[in-house]
């Protein structure tokens, strides 16, 4: 019987095609497109929206992407997005391929937003679109005619976490497109360096400044202090200079939360980021390798000192809703981290217990397959991947009819009968990855349910460095 156990686990793991979901991730940000799409669109049934945004603070806002499932554009988690887009081409690009070119269009169509975004010295645009009144209907991004309303922050209402994920995301961008294109990629350096002293300059949150644009939807609850550092460490990356080393090491005292990593909360990012320099330094080492070890032992299942919980069918899970956001965020981070350990020769002492960098790099692979349909229910967590896979996720454009299906306006709340509707979405938002399933691995494939069935891009934009590491290791 366990023999026959055996076999069925290693056919079912070996069924996994992380090619194909690695293309489909990255397929995923082109349905999330906000603006004047270009005639590469992949996704045919999306077409251009928003084309006059920004138009009422007088700046060309057009671009960029939506969040999730609905039609605003939040730049605090699009940054942060962007910033794990980057990395992942940054540390798994050369494993990508043939979609080492899509990756970076992804990542170009977010970083030349960023670009408007932060155009005119001391201003940051922070959000378009006014999310009570988009949340208050169920309408195509095509169609709809709610207010957008530009938020933003400036020298007399500051947006230090905001400004500084941006810095971060301008940052790491910047890397990705060092070899392909020098000239744009400096250009986005410099340009980080600007906003990063902006952000540093006039300090505060933009919780206060934006007010109920950013909350309660994506309000900063970790504080600015984790962004400053997080976007001084990417700058120390990209650029070499000392002065974003120096920063970092004389704030990082500050932080806590250490075993936290999202949009929100950089805290773990940080540590494992600057890991890499920090294990060849001796005067650094101990200011974040011991932290960086702290969180690796709040993942490992049999640590002492593990603060996360599993399924019984071997998923992560911290509280809160959109479980699959911190699954696929933590899983990167292992395999960053096990790669610098590699490097340096290093292990990780738990209590009792010693981990190789083989053991966080088989735990990250048991996620990445739990998501791609090896789980107690065998069903891919991915729309478009697999046999069995999310239907009716919580995403307007997926649910309502096409622009070529429909031409004609769908208003505000016309859209509703499709929300209700029992029938699969018209749509396949192909690579999207929803919030997951419960934590006793069931799964509701219901529009109602929003946090099982809605994609966000930050939970997809780790997991495009996850699926390019693991389609070039093969791990039994």
């Amino acid at each position: 019987m366990t023999m026959m156990m055996v076999m069925v686990t290693m056919t079912r793991a070996a069924s996994i095609n992380y090619a194909e979901a690695l293309a489909k991730s990255i397929l995923f940000f082109e349905g999330q497109r906000s603006g004047k799409l270009p005639p590469s669109q992949r996704i045919k049934w999306r077409k251009d929206s928003a084309l006059h945004d920004g138009s009422d603070i007088h700046m060309d806002m057009v671009g960029g992407y939506y969040d999730a499932g609905d039609n605003v554009k939040f730049n605090f988690p699009m940054a942060f997005t962007l910033s794990m887009l980057g990395w992942s081409v940054v540390e798994f690009g050369d494993l990508m391929g043939s979609e080492l070119q899509n990756a970076l269009e992804a990542i170009r169509w977010g970083s030349d937003y960023f670009l408007k975004a932060t155009k005119h010295p001391n201003i940051v645009v922070a959000q378009v679109g006014n999310p009570i009144a988009d949340h208050d209907c169920w309408e195509r991004p095509e169609d709809m005619d709610t207010p957008r309303t530009s938020y933003f922050v400036s020298q007399n209402r500051p947006g230090s976490e905001l400004s500084a994920e941006i810095a971060a995301a301008l940052a790491a961008s910047s890397m990705a497109f060092r070899k392909t294109d020098p000239h744009y990629s400096n250009l986005l350096l410099i340009k980080a360096m600007q906003v990063f002293d902006f952000a540093n300059k006039y300090r505060g949150s933009y919780n206060n400044s934006v007010g109920a644009g950013a909350c309660p939807f994506y309000c900063d609850f970790s504080g600015y202090m984790d962004e400053l550092i997080w976007g001084a460490a990417w700058l120390y990356k990209a650029s070499n200079k000392p002065n974003y080393r120096d920063f970092v090491k004389a704030n990082i005292q500050s932080m806590g939360n250490l075993d936290e990593f999202g949009w929100d909360c950089k805290h773990a990012g940080i540590n494992v980021l600057v890991s890499q320099w920090a294990m060849a330094d001796a005067s650094s080492r101990d200011l974040f390798i011991p932290n960086a070890d702290k969180f690796i032992c709040s993942l490992l299942p049999s640590s002492p000192t593990k603060s996360v919980s599993y399924s019984k069918g071997g998923l992560l899970f911290k509280p809160g809703g959109s479980n699959l956001q911190h699954t696929t965020a933590l899983s990167f981070l292992l395999i960053v981290y096990a790669r610098y350990m590699q490097s340096a020769k290093k292990t990780v002492t738990c209590g009792n217990e010693v981990a190789d960098p083989a053991r966080l790099i088989n735990l990250a692979k048991s996620q990445v397959d739990y998501i791609l349909g090896k789980n107690p229910l065998g069903m891919s967590y991915m729309v478009g991947y697999g046999a069995k896979y999310p239907k009716k996720i919580h995403h307007r454009g997926s649910t309502l009819p096409s622009v070529d299906m429909h031409p004609q306006h769908i208003q505000c709340r016309e859209g509703d009968q499709y929300f209700k509707s029992e029938k699969p979405n018209p749509n396949i938002l192909t690579g999207a990855v929803v919030g997951g399933p419960a934590e006793d691995d069931s799964f509701q494939d219901s529009r109602y349910n929003v946090g099982q069935s809605e994609p966000t891009t930050y939970i997809n934009a780790p997991f495009v460095g996850l699926l390019a590491y693991f389609n070039k290791h093969t791990i039994s």
